[in-house]
């Protein structure tokens, strides 16, 4: 099917995903998380055996599109309240539910990061089975930055690289290079952004030359380990994050962003 916001290429055994929104440095739209959604179906129904997921343009993804999280404030009470309207919390869910099939998905995923990877692009690319980076790729969860919190990709980053070096990252939204992503386990290996596509599809095609059914059943089984916990601390963090949006430093934070001047 024809996409707006990305493009879905399939070579053979594997299919390539291409955040198409260079102009907006590929950060995620509520169409284009639809749109990634229908490509990862046609790719787990299809013949192809791996997905990569690379950017267009200098980015690979940067996080969720800002307009779209201050038009959801604007929505918002003005009054911090304990509560979060229902349709805020459902849309935290939402990202979680995301997040979550990155995570499990039944066939392997290979992150090829061509540029920024930031806030949920981040989440997205260190979710991927293998993460490859170009030199000039840089990473970060720099939603503190403006006000928000990255609740969700938190609970992927503590079993990735250990509570104290996500706490680093978590609370002082600092940008890595590649090379620092990969000494701390976010990144497999580092590629020239020339052979960077390439790397990819190499790595995909020595894993479609596996057994299917064992790299699934691998992929399930690693899962299953830790699913409830999963599920649980999923609930807690799209709570927390639904929470946050009802803040007055959410909307000042987005505000200031927008506006490119010094939040107070």
């Amino acid at each position: 099917m024809p996409f707006n916001t990305l493009q879905l290429d399939v070579e053979s055994d594997l299919a390539v995903i291409t955040f198409n929104r260079p102009a907006k440095r590929n950060a995620i739209s509520p169409e284009m998380l639809q749109e990634i959604h229908q490509a990862l179906d046609e790719v787990e129904s299809g013949q192809t055996r791996v997905g990569i997921l690379t950017g267009a343009g200098v980015a690979f993804c940067a996080g969720m599109d800002l307009a779209v999280l201050r038009a959801m404030a604007a929505q918002l009470p003005a009054a911090e309240t304990q509560a979060s309207p229902d349709s805020v919390v459902e849309d935290a869910r939402h990202m979680a539910h995301f997040f979550r099939r990155l995570y499990s998905f039944p066939k392997p995923l290979v992150a090829a990061v061509n540029g920024a990877a930031l806030a949920g692009g981040c989440g997205i690319a260190t979710l991927c089975d293998f993460t490859l980076a170009c030199p000039e790729a840089t990473f970060g969860y720099t939603e503190v930055r403006i006000g928000f919190m990255p609740a969700l990709v938190a609970v992927f980053l503590v079993r990735q690289v250990g509570e104290k070096r996500a706490r680093d990252l978590l609370l002082t939204g600092r940008i890595l290079s590649a090379e620092e992503a990969q000494r701390i386990g976010l990144v497999n290996e580092i590629s020239p952004k020339e052979d960077l596509l390439g790397r990819a599809r190499e790595l995909a095609r020595n894993l479609a030359a596996l057994s299917p059914a064992s790299l699934a059943h691998t992929k399930r089984l690693i899962a299953d380990l830790s699913r409830d916990e999963l599920d649980r601390q999923l609930e807690i963090s799209a709570q927390a994050s639904a929470r946050i949006r009802s803040t007055a430093d959410f909307r000042e934070g987005l505000s200031a962003f927008l506006e490119k001047r010094r939040s107070p």
